[in-house]
């Protein structure tokens, strides 16, 4: 389903989900990045809430890279990404796979396969997000969260339009809504874990919810 023929995209502003550059992402993944996107502040930060959050048994890591951010590895670690090099240098990951959510939203995964999920410092170039946010209820087993990590950094002609016009409160917004409007999903529950005034670095947000028992 594309964004024009679900009504659900109706709650956004026309053009919120552009970006600069158009062209397939496929491309701009192509070059290996083995770098680090956040501060080490943020970092431990993004660990931090991993581990408050329980996430040690299997667990599904979206828009990863070589790098997975985890105090201690769960017990398995399935890493969806964009560059094959990058994703075979993960040291936590059991598995990978490479998979565009911008072309296709739809996991590679079984029903209830997943006991939580990640995604970190990339929610902001998801241009389908509500059919991505949906996919990732049906992978995940119930009372499994989905946590969105995220910085004010980005690489801005893939970023969409509505984030790079958005302030880090209102990214904050922007990623509730996107709980809201997709299916399967509990109370959502948003931290700025990295306060300015303890931590002078990079600002880390978390914005998370559990996949509801669709049973009840």
């Amino acid at each position: 389903m594309t964004e024009a023929a679900d009504p659900r995209y109706g709650e956004f502003p026309a053009g919120f989900f552009a970006r600069d550059d158009e062209r397939a992402d496929e491309a701009f993944y192509a070059p290996t990045r083995l770098v680090e996107h956040i501060d080490d502040g943020a970092i431990a930060a993004v660990g931090e809430v991993y581990e408050e959050l329980g996430l040690t048994g299997d667990v599904l890591d979206l828009c990863s890279s070589w790098i997975s951010h985890f105090r201690a590895a769960p017990a398995r670690l399935v890493a969806l990404g964009m560059n094959a090099v990058e994703l075979a240098r993960n040291p936590q990951a059991a598995e990978w796979v490479v998979h565009d959510l911008n072309v296709d939203p739809v996991l590679p995964f079984s029903d209830a396969s997943f006991d939580g999920a990640t995604c970190c410092v990339s929610v902001d170039y998801l241009v389908r997000p509500l059919e991505v946010f949906d996919e990732v209820a049906r992978v995940l087993r119930p009372g499994g969260p989905f946590v969105c990590t995220f910085s004010n950094r980005c690489f801005p002609t893939k970023a969409i339009h509505g984030w790079l016009a958005a302030g880090d409160a209102a990214h904050v917004h922007i990623v509730s809504e996107y709980f809201r409007l997709s299916r399967g999903w509990g109370e959502v529950t948003a931290e700025c874990r990295t306060p300015s005034d303890i931590y002078g670095g990079d600002p880390l947000y978390a914005v998370w919810s559990r996949r509801q028992d669709p049973s009840k």
